[in-house]
């Protein structure tokens, strides 16, 4: 695929269609890889965004309790020490 690269300021860019952001899940950021003499851009991973607000809000909410004890009655600690 051919694209245009478009002046953008001082700079210079490039525009993708939002058939490719969508099909490829693009966002905000783009991740550049610089390797063997090629340029791959690759959707920007994210996955624990946002989280620290969401883990607020479920303490503000009292959602935060544990589900199930970590400690199990008939577990065995000597072992791991």
């Amino acid at each position: 695929m051919e694209i245009p690269v478009v002046s953008i300021g001082n700079s210079k860019g490039i525009r993708l269609s939002k058939t490719i952001l969508e099909k490829y899940n693009i966002h905000e950021k783009l991740e550049l890889i610089l390797e063997h003499g090629y340029m791959i851009l690759k959707a920007k991973d994210e996955p624990r965004k946002d989280w620290d607000k969401a883990f607020k809000k479920m303490h503000k909410n009292g959602d935060d309790q544990l589900l199930i004890n970590d400690v199990f009655e008939d577990e065995n600690l000597e072992e791991w020490s």
